[in-house]
């Protein structure tokens, strides 16, 4: 399953319901038309991100929170991971496409909460192959690296800060009922 933090500004006390507030992912900040809301029936509650510092000029923060749907197979929540997908939709042509940045894993101060910031992210590096005949694409480019695999928490959200002009997607990644043996040798 692969879902998308949505750059959502959200006023302060609201959520937009996304997926009738099974799982969601918004942007922190501003303000929103209410057409986008649901009724305070169906809203999630808002995971209180007051102890999370406000993000600088020139960046944006982003909670991811997760919840498990109705007849989501039972087991600890923390077995589950987010991965997350920083980076943002540019036109590239045939060659690899990666954008150069790192993220990092932080504390809140005086809390101990994770929060994670994108280091860079603005250069953009490739392949150089000849692209003879193709025409450019739009795609989404992301951070190069390994990817970043957090522990579900469902008692606390995923804060990522991020410059302004990145996106963060996530994927959750949940592990299979069964276990398998190994085959010794």
């Amino acid at each position: 399953m692969s879902l998308m933090a949505l750059p959502i500004p959200v006023p302060h006390g609201c959520l937009p319901s996304l997926s009738r507030g099974l799982i969601g992912a918004v942007l922190v900040s501003g303000a929103l038309s209410g057409a986008l809301f649901a009724s305070p029936a169906e809203a999630a509650p808002q995971p209180d991100l007051r102890p999370y510092p406000p993000a600088a000029p020139g960046e944006r923060r982003w909670f991811i929170r997760v919840d498990s749907p109705p007849g989501a197979p039972a087991g600890p929540p923390m077995d589950q991971r987010v991965e997350l997908v920083i980076g943002r939709s540019m036109r590239v042509d045939c060659n690899r496409h990666l954008l150069q940045g790192t993220l990092v894993e932080d504390t809140v101060p005086g809390w101990g909460y994770p929060l994670f910031r994108v280091k860079g992210g603005s250069q953009l590096i490739s392949t150089r192959m000849a692209c003879p005949g193709q025409a450019p694409r739009r795609e989404f480019v992301a951070l190069g690296g390994n990817p970043t695999l957090v522990p579900v928490n469902p008692k606390l959200p995923i804060v990522v800060v991020a410059p302004k002009e990145l996106e963060v997607r996530w994927r959750l990644w949940r592990p299979e009922p069964g276990q398998q043996s190994a085959t010794p040798f």
